[in-house]
């Protein structure tokens, strides 16, 4: 009982949204993105959820032939016994060559083969919203390709809620497992980001909300009233 108890505590507090014009405490959130060149923090000993930067995939340079390449970023395999891990790739370009998705399952295996509990992998590509048929091609078919043991996440664009036609997102319901919706750019919330959370707080598939470290934060009721919200990611900054 004393677990259910807390299981239910921590649950009311990942849903509850922030008092009004707070900023984002990392220490009051327990998922995170750690990015490249950001030490691991002490409130990550809190964590329940780690997005782990691993790679970047770039297309060939400006004017260049040949394949798109993935350079390899973010920490090295350590040792995380708690909570769930997904591997982040910064995509650039969505024409990967075959080769691209065997290295992320062998990164996958390695962090696996030490114990973590590696969970599933994560997309983070600037989807235009007049290109989301295009990142919705490209995502069922790598769906299609992932071994039944990964699941699927994706970050999204708050513009996604008000420019696109919800079927264009929606119809990645049963081909991505969540949607990570950024309210940032760099180390800034977006100034204008209440304007686009209503229209966000009605996707109807699995997503959360990505907030940016000291970044500014007021939840809508919205949210927390929507049966798909999931909570919150925080994107750790350099101190």
């Amino acid at each position: 009982m004393r677990r259910l108890a807390r299981w239910a505590l921590a649950a009311a507090l990942l849903l509850a949204p922030l008092p009004a014009g707070a900023t984002v405490d990392a220490a009051e959130h327990d998922a995170f993105w750690l990015w490249a060149g950001v030490a691991p923090p002490p409130v990550l000993a809190q964590a329940r959820t780690l997005y782990i930067l691993q790679g970047q995939i770039d297309p060939p340079p400006r004017g260049g032939s040949g394949p798109a390449r993935m350079i390899a970023q973010g920490i090295a395999v350590p040792r995380l016994r708690q909570g769930e891990i997904w591997l982040a790739y910064r995509a650039h370009t969505l024409r990967w060559p075959p080769q691209i998705l065997p290295t992320i399952l062998a990164q996958a295996r390695r962090w696996k083969q030490a114990g973590n509990p590696v969970v599933g992998i994560q997309i983070d590509f600037d989807a235009r919203t007049r290109h989301l048929q295009d990142y919705a091609t490209f995502l069922r078919d790598l769906r299609t390709q992932l071994p039944p043991e990964y699941r699927l996440s994706i970050t999204g664009l708050m513009d996604w809620g008000s420019n696109a036609d919800p079927e264009a997102i929606n119809q990645l319901q049963g081909v991505v497992d969540e949607v990570v919706v950024q309210t940032y750019q760099g180390r800034h919330t977006i100034p204008s980001y209440r304007s686009y959370l209503p229209r966000i707080a009605r996707l109807t598939l699995p997503f959360k909300i990505g907030l940016v470290q000291n970044g500014e934060w007021e939840a809508p009721d919205s949210l927390a009233a929507s049966p798909w919200f999931r909570g919150y990611v925080v994107f750790l900054l350099k101190p």
